[in-house]
C-alpha cells in the first residue's frame, strides 16, 4: 500500500515498548487500541484474582499482580492545561 507521494505505508497489528518510569512492564499499541500492562510488586495488597475499574481517562483489569490499562479512544474528560 502506497500514500500519496508514493511511500510505502505500514499497518501496525502489534507493538510494544518499555516503561519509562522504571516499573516492570510495557506499554502497547495493537490493532489501534493502545494501553499498558504493569505487574505490581508481592509486598502489596492483594486485590483479589480480577477485579475492574473505570476512570475517566482509562479502565484497567487486574489479574492478581498483572494490571492492564486501556485508554479510551476520546478521553471522557479534558486533561488540565499545563506548560503554558
Amino acid at each position: 500500500m502506497r500514500n500519496k507521494e508514493g511511500e510505502h505505508v505500514m499497518f501496525v497489528i502489534f507493538a510494544t515498548k518499555p516503561l519509562n518510569d522504571g516499573t516492570k512492564g510495557f506499554r502497547f499499541n495493537i490493532f489501534g487500541k493502545k494501553g499498558m500492562a504493569r505487574l505490581r510488586s508481592k509486598n502489596k495488597a492483594d486485590r483479589g484474582w480480577f477485579t475492574r475499574g473505570k476512570g475517566s481517562t482509562m479502565s484497567w483489569c487486574d489479574f492478581n499482580r498483572l494490571t492492564v490499562y486501556l485508554n479510551y479512544s476520546t478521553a471522557r474528560r479534558k486533561i488540565a492545561h499545563f506548560a503554558g
